[in-house]
């Protein structure tokens, strides 16, 4: 495992007072570390999809099916896709969420990894595991760049492979 925190920036009070932003844009930006993270996060599974979260999960989720030979399916916000849906919803710490995938990305027995850049909580991450798994398809394991350690949200993700490249 590369040690890329010097890619990865520290910016005090972003979005509100008393949040330190883990801001990767430096770390996407320099090939070697880009590239590196790519090939870490889906190294050693087998599987046919990719799940990119919304936002930031794309950027790194289709890079990762695209050098894997999978296919890629984003994982939206409610209203962000336009056929038939499954959607789950979500406590946050500040309110509630919904995201959907539409109903025919998967197929029965496909395995599927999850990829997103951070994992906090891990309610995003559970409500993901939980619309591969309505569609019959099985997940191989979550694969997210960083971890926010205090925040536990392993601990929602009991019985799954869960991969972690950085750990804070």
């Amino acid at each position: 495992m590369t040690d890329w925190t010097a890619l990865i920036r520290d910016v005090p009070d972003y979005p509100k007072p008393g949040i330190l932003f883990k801001d990767i844009t430096p770390l996407l930006a320099d090939h070697a570390a880009f590239t590196r993270v790519v090939d870490d996060l889906g190294d050693g599974l087998v599987f046919d999809k990719v799940v990119g979260i919304e936002a930031r999960g794309f950027i790194l989720a289709a890079p990762v099916a695209y050098r894997s030979g999978a296919g890629f399916v984003p994982v939206r916000k409610k209203g962000k896709l336009p056929a038939d849906t499954y959607e789950v919803s979500y406590d946050l710490e500040y309110g509630s969420a919904t995201i959907e995938v539409h109903a025919d990305a998967f197929g029965p027995g496909d395995r599927v990894l999850i990829v997103d850049d951070v994992l906090a909580t891990g309610g995003t991450a559970r409500a993901a595991v939980e619309l591969v798994r309505r569609t019959g398809a099985e997940v191989v394991a979550l694969s997210f760049l960083m971890e926010l350690s205090f925040l536990s949200g392993r601990d929602r993700l009991p019985g799954l492979d869960v991969r972690t490249l950085l750990t804070v």
